[in-house]
């Protein structure tokens, strides 16, 4: 059986090794997956993306499948509702934090056509290769993160911080932090 080198953080199982191999890093442009992993990074913040990861159907059917048309249209109702949904990560202020960033979400469109040309705009177009040589290499943030989440609080998303958009800019493919032995690199 060929073993294949990874980066080391998806080793933890198969859950893990099979969202390293066919997700992180990958280019995304598509606005409804764009939006799904913004919802799931706001959810991630203070937690383990394994936590959302396990979770993520869950995610899935409690957001009407990353909806953002429907999440900026809920009702108090549906934050209650959500509040008491035990398959998800019940944080009221990340809840709501997902129903306003669905507002803005769609104001982005609204002014750049989009929302992926507006956050690929800030590496103009295409992915950034930051070629790490190990996991100590990868950076939490940058200043196209700074920059990008300055940006984003501004137009009235929560839950935006660095950290956060510099991982969701991972996950989307933004920049690719694929360690240098890692076999997505070949």
């Amino acid at each position: 059986m060929e073993t294949k080198n990874r980066c080391a953080w998806c080793e933890k199982d198969d859950l893990y090794r099979d969202y390293h191999d066919n997700e992180w890093g990958k280019p995304v442009y598509d606005d409804e997956k764009l939006f799904e992993f913004l919802v799931l990074e706001t959810f991630q913040a203070g937690l383990s993306w394994y936590t959302i990861l396990k979770k993520r159907e869950n995610f899935r059917i409690a957001f009407d499948k990353f909806d953002y048309k429907k999440v900026a249209s809920y009702s108090e109702d549906k934050v209650q509702e959500l509040l008491q949904n035990e398959g998800i990560i019940r944080n009221q202020l990340k809840i709501r934090g997902t129903i306003s960033n669905a507002i803005a979400f769609m104001n982005v469109q609204k002014e750049f056509g989009s929302f992926s040309k507006y956050i690929w705009g800030f590496v103009d177009g295409k992915p950034i290769d930051n070629n790490p040589k190990s996991l100590k290499d990868v950076k939490a943030t940058t200043k196209i993160s700074d920059a990008l989440s300055k940006d984003l609080k501004k137009r009235g998303f929560k839950f935006v911080g660095s950290t956060v958009v510099y991982a969701h800019m991972q996950a989307t493919g933004m920049v690719n932090d694929h360690v240098e032995d890692c076999w997505t690199r070949s």
